[in-house]
């Protein structure tokens, strides 16, 4: 089953256009991550998604909803949490949560329930009875994250979620989102500007840039359509003037002297270039200390999408 559907999805301010032509089909219960530089119009497809703005033209179906028709419907299925913070200073972060979850008209018992619950599972058992206000910016950003699970949803909305985040609680959430769409089906719409989140949480990815869909496809597929170059480098004990001036003659071949001498390939033909190397490094009696292969990651990915699109 189709979760979001845009047709021919176009948002245009005065002459600025900030989303063009957008066509997206994303299944059920999977992460689909939306990644894009600054200004390349993700803020502006989750507010259309959302409801929160209307389209200039095309066509949008939000869990087989027709938003144009039936906003209200859809506000009912999902949950959003933008990259604005919203909160308020004078409530815990127990209470903040409780609240939530009264506006969704949830009950008191399921709601002391799942309260408990989202404390433990983000980590803010030592701080619920602090004010918002006295939260540091990630722990508010937790807080701000655990409240959407108070409620039932189809669907969640998030946008850069992680800002302020240390390494081990941005793991934590990461984890916990993983769990949450395995476990109960949920769909996550997610944007990040942190790559290796997108590679290690996200089933499906779309690139987007001036307004455009430039790619889409698993983290995977992705490596292999755009992925072809690897990089690799051989740590060495010494560098002669011999060794410099064979290789000088390999292209996308560098020699690095520090910290310790290595030589290093980025090439698309690496298997071949490297099989050259080891040639000239028997010639030149090179003793070999270390090699490795480091294939192309998601952020070069990226990089050269975006890049090719300017």
């Amino acid at each position: 089953m189709l979760c979001i559907e845009t047709k021919d999805l176009r948002k245009k301010y005065a002459s600025t256009v900030a989303v063009d032509g957008v066509d997206l089909q994303i299944e059920s219960g999977q992460v689909f991550g939306f990644l894009g530089p600054n200004g390349a119009g993700k803020s502006t497809v989750i507010k259309l998604l959302t409801t929160l703005i209307s389209p200039s033209n095309g066509k949008i179906s939000v869990l087989g909803i027709d938003s144009a028709k039936h906003p209200l419907e859809i506000r009912k299925k999902i949950g959003v949490v933008l990259q604005q913070p919203s909160y308020e200073p004078t409530l815990s972060a127990e209470k903040s949560l409780e609240k939530y979850g009264m506006m969704w008209n949830i009950d008191k018992k399921t709601r002391k329930k799942r309260t408990e619950e989202l404390l433990s599972a983000f980590g803010l058992e030592e701080i619920r009875k602090k004010k918002m206000d006295d939260l540091s910016i990630g722990q508010r950003r937790r807080v701000q994250v655990a409240r959407e699970f108070m409620h039932d949803m189809d669907l969640l909305f998030l946008d850069e979620p992680t800002v302020g985040l240390d390494p081990a609680a941005r793991r934590k959430l990461l984890d916990f989102l993983r769990e949450q769409v395995k476990n109960s089906g949920l769909t996550i719409f997610y944007t990040t500007h942190v790559l290796s989140e997108a590679e290690y949480l996200c089933d499906n990815i779309a690139i987007i840039n001036n307004g455009k869909i430039m790619a889409v496809d698993s983290p995977s597929e992705l490596k292999n359509r755009f992925g072809h170059e690897k990089t690799i480098k051989i740590h060495i004990s010494t560098v002669s003037e011999e060794l410099k001036s064979k290789l000088s003659t390999i292209p996308e071949c560098q020699i690095k002297l520090e910290p310790e001498p290595t030589v290093i390939i980025n090439s698309t033909k690496s298997e071949i270039v490297l099989m050259n190397i080891l040639k000239i490094l028997n010639e030149t009696d090179t003793k070999i200390n270390d090699l490795s292969a480091i294939p192309t990651n998601l952020e070069e990915i990226f990089l050269k999408v975006v890049g090719d699109s300017n």
